[in-house]
């Protein structure tokens, strides 16, 4: 029987891997996002010298298990890695050996290896699970948690006490798989677990046997009421009355927390928030903070928990917000000074991640859309953690020294230091009316293109979810008429519930009909008034309020037309609305500008490819009045100009990136033609 070819068995492995790693990433309750890793060893062909090479293959340095790809693992050389072994200089400079993992790699590409290579290439098994599961880590965080692990296993997995992750922390699992030959796996003192197998099935299943076994004693053994009595003022609000709390909450709450760095929220109200909040031992836990590296990462040493009535009025809970909010920053210089030394990094900012609203529920902080919504993913995580350890036992995470040192770990630095440098709208949330087509369309896809989250308002639905979808999970589409009071507010509050608040503002919507005077009707000027004037006016209000409540200024900008300065026939409706737009901007302008809020609009002329006006009707009769055909339009405004050519919605969407971008943080009340040059329009 002929050898098998080492190459073709690797790459086999390397295949069940990621199979392995997609199955048990799929669920969350086996491994948090981005949390975790897993790997395989096997032998390969050396390139160099054509004989055989074990390597180890595992997830790299910040990658999610549920969609990793091979791009995603590092490779390794197990004869090196072993060696680190003989080299090992002890705990106290551990850390040097994460720099010796880059001198182990093999071949080109691959991830950065993640500090736990060396838990998996230690341990003697061809595959090796580590994994985050919410019932592995409430036995991990439980105040008896090695003889509730025996109870729950017997000899089928072992304990292994709290060690920050690293090179010990590998030797550690490796010993304890060696002296304990019927073990399966360990569930790690307040981190997680890890399992192993000889075959990628094999691993598969005895990680989640793990999982399987801890939810049901769990389940089993534990108390009714695990986070305590419920407190009566804390009880969850009706879901209306909860979620119009929460819109009204969220940009006071991100202008708090954006103290430091300007921060994007996510608003969760799940049954195990709200379950958690109304519990009398909801403040105690919340102060004891999370315990698992993977969570307290993103959600920071502890949550800011309010503590009043769910039904308090208002402006109390606004004004206790203030006060917890400043005591917080408080309590994080002196966590931060009880434990820094010389050489630790600078402290990178002193505001919540996680803001706790009992009777209403969660807020979740990040640079980001996705850091927002995964920190929040991760409290929730914690939540499941605590009511697992306290209706078993007693909730007791790592010590707060302990969290430090991970907080602020050289390697944690070197990490942030690794990532890209922020796009110029980072963190910020815009609102775009019209947002389905044309200019708005364009406008959307250029802001989240430049790092904003992004509410895509449009009053036709289905053309602003084909917007927001292809913008992905930093927008929202929204309906919206803006003509409406109601429909306008609505639409500013789903807005602060996706995403924490709302920076900038981009007028866009409008309409037109072209009529001579004798022809428009009441009804002709009401409507084409009612969406931009009136629809201008609306918004800028509500997202006022926002911006105003939010305290960290903002930007609107208008979508005007060079109609508001140019008289042209047959189009007394449009060009007065257009011209009651452009002096909104001057005097918002002026009155706005005491909040940090600048305004400024854009006067566009025909933009005729995928506008939603001229689609309409519009195109047709500007046509019949300038007597080319509709089709031919675009170029006959084209002829009309100065540089003679054609103004695209995405000429008008770059104009309103430079005047929110940050180069023109000192302009307000400025009109931007974006016309091609018609002398006509000049402003004077």
């Amino acid at each position: 029987m002929g050898r098998v070819n080492p190459e073709v068995a690797a790459q086999h492995q390397i295949s069940a891997l990621l199979d392995r790693a997609h199955a048990i990433g799929a669920d969350r309750r086996n491994t948090n996002y981005a949390g975790g890793n897993a790997s395989c060893k096997a032998v390969d062909r050396d390139p160099v010298t054509g004989g055989d090479v074990e390597l180890m293959w595992v997830k790299g340095s910040g990658g999610d298990l549920g969609t990793l790809t091979e791009a995603g693992l590092a490779v390794l050389r197990l004869d090196r890695l072993r060696a680190m072994v003989d080299v090992y200089p002890g705990v106290d400079r551990e850390d040097e050996m994460v720099a010796a993992f880059d001198f182990c790699l093999h071949g080109k590409g691959g991830a950065a290896p993640s500090i736990d290579t060396a838990m998996h290439g230690l341990v003697d098994a061809a595959h090796v699970d580590h994994l985050h599961p919410d019932a592995g880590i409430a036995l991990a965080t439980a105040a008896d948690g090695p003889a509730l692990t025996r109870e729950c296993f017997g000899d089928r997995v072992a304990w292994v006490d709290w060690r920050r992750p690293g090179f010990q922390l590998g030797l550690d699992i490796a010993e304890i798989k060696r002296a304990n030959p019927a073990a399966i796996g360990v569930i790690l003192g307040g981190h997680g677990i890890t399992a192993w197998g000889a075959t990628p099935q094999e691993c598969q299943a005895n990680s989640l046997e793990i999982i399987r076994r801890a939810q049901e004693f769990l389940d089993a053994r534990g108390s009714a009421e695990p986070f305590g009595p419920v407190v009566p003022a804390w009880q969850a609000l009706a879901p209306d009355a909860r979620r119009e709390r929460a819109a009204a909450l969220a940009p006071v709450i991100r202008g708090l927390v954006s103290t430091d760095h300007r921060q994007v929220g996510h608003f969760t109200d799940s049954p195990e928030v709200l379950e958690f909040l109304a519990g009398t031992k909801a403040p105690a836990l919340a102060a004891l903070g999370t315990s698992c590296p993977d969570h307290f990462l993103r959600t920071k040493v502890r949550p800011l928990i309010l503590d009043t009535a769910a039904d308090a009025a208002f402006e109390d809970v606004v004004e206790r917000l203030r006060v917890l909010h400043h005591d917080y920053r408080e309590d994080y210089r002196a966590y931060y000074g009880r434990h820094a030394s010389a050489d630790s990094p600078a402290m990178r900012g002193a505001d919540p991640a996680i803001v706790l609203v009992p009777g209403i529920g969660m807020f979740s902080f990040g640079a980001d859309e996705q850091t927002a919504r995964v920190a929040g993913e991760f409290y929730v995580n914690a939540i499941n953690v605590m009511r697992g350890a306290e209706s078993v036992s007693r909730y007791a995470p790592i010590p707060e020294s302990e969290k430090f040192r991970i907080e602020y770990w050289e390697l944690e630095e070197a990490k942030l230091r690794r990532r890209p440098k922020p796009k110029p709208l980072s963190s910020r949330v815009a609102f775009v009316t019209g947002g389905g087509s044309g200019i708005g369309r364009a406008t959307a896809l250029r802001l989240a293109a430049e790092g904003a989250c992004v509410a895509v308002a449009d009053r036709d639905l289905a053309a602003a979810e084909s917007v927001a979808k292809e913008i992905g999970d930093a927008a929202v589409a929204l309906q919206v008429d803006v003509s409406s009071s109601w429909a306008v507010e609505a639409a500013i509050s789903a807005a602060c519930l996706a995403f924490g608040g709302i920076d900038l503002v981009v007028n866009n919507a409008g309409l037109s009909i072209s009529k001579p005077l004798v022809d428009t009707t009441d009804e002709d000027w009401d409507r084409q008034h009612g969406v931009m004037a009136r629809g201008s006016f609306l918004v800028s209000r509500a997202a006022a309020r926002t911006m105003i409540a939010q305290g960290i200024g903002g930007d609107i900008v208008y979508v005007v037309s060079k109609n508001a300065v140019f008289a042209g026939p047959n189009n007394v409706a449009y060009g007065s609305a257009k011209a009651d737009q452009a002096h909104q901007v001057r005097l918002l302008a002026a009155e706005l500008s005491a909040h940090g809020i600048r305004v400024n609009g854009v006067n566009p002329d025909a933009v005729v490819r995928g506008s939603g006006i001229f689609s309409s009707g519009w195109g047709a009769q500007r046509a019949a009045v300038y007597g080319v055909p509709e089709e031919k339009l675009g170029e006959y405004y084209a002829q009309r100009t100065l540089l003679k050519e054609e103004v695209l919605p995405e000429h008008v969407a770059a104009a309103i990136f430079v005047l929110v971008g940050g180069e023109l943080s000192r302009t307000t009340g400025l009109h931007v033609p974006v016309d091609a040059g018609v002398a006509a329009a000049f402003l004077r």
